[in-house]
């Protein structure tokens, strides 16, 4: 059984649906301490001005000295953040070949009013799993579960206790995964390779680092074949 483990992410790029893709099981990592400045908030668009960020806010107050864990993050709706970024999603993207299509099963997540962060960037992130077409994949959230320890001990113990037998990590995660657990654990470790084909974006020149939202207006049903790299030019 193939799992993967990562941190919640807001509108993520094509590389996290690569990874979910191929995974039996994807737990989304809310229970470890959030990190302000990563990709958990936010995330970027491309504009005819160049890219731009989109930033959920959130409260802050305690989470570096406090250690709060992103499960606890909670949103602020202060400002009409919402209203904000679906108006620069829209007028960004208005000329993209799929952009009516999509538009409206996109537009309804920004009428919510999800009270804390993960359980707005996880839903919206299954949504957009099965609006690619990836309907395999199990979902769950390492806070269902009791974990101890740090690292790669935790991993490992989750991996367990999720009868994984295979894990596949981005490529980063060679700097502090210790693989001699894995094997000791006999579970099997990959490293994904995020290597993927060049598509047909607006505002040149190409920029991969951007959110999926990029990938669905400009190739619509053909998607997840830019994931998987089956599309043709």
């Amino acid at each position: 059984m193939t799992c993967v483990v990562l941190q919640p992410a807001y509108i993520p790029w094509r590389g996290l649906f690569d990874l979910i893709r191929r995974s039996d099981l994807f737990v989304f990592y809310d229970d470890v301490q959030y990190e302000k400045g990563g990709w958990g908030n936010r995330n970027r668009i491309k504009t005819a001005n160049g890219p731009i960020w989109l930033t959920i806010p959130v409260e802050t107050k305690g989470v570096v000295t406090e250690g709060v864990p992103i499960k606890d993050i909670r949103i602020q709706w202060t400002q009409d953040w919402a209203r904000k970024h679906w108006s620069s999603i829209s007028q960004a993207y208005a000329k993209a070949p799929h952009f009516r299509a999509m538009a409206p099963l996109m537009e309804p997540f920004y009428r919510r009013r999800d009270e804390r962060l993960a359980d707005f960037t996880i839903d919206t992130t299954i949504a957009l799993s099965r609006l690619l077409g990836i309907g395999h994949t199990r979902f769950a959230r390492s806070s269902d579960y009791q974990l101890e320890g740090a690292k790669t001990d935790r991993l490992v113990q989750l991996l367990k206790l999720v009868g994984a037998t295979h894990y596949i990590s981005g490529p980063s995660a060679r700097a502090y995964i210790e693989p001699e657990k894995f094997a000791a654990a006999g579970i099997g470790l990959e490293y994904i390779d995020y290597a993927y084909r060049e598509y047909p974006q607006l505002h040149p020149p190409y920029d991969p680092q951007v959110s999926i939202f990029d990938l669905l207006f400009m190739t619509g049903p053909d998607a997840l074949k830019w994931i998987t790299n089956e599309a043709t030019s």
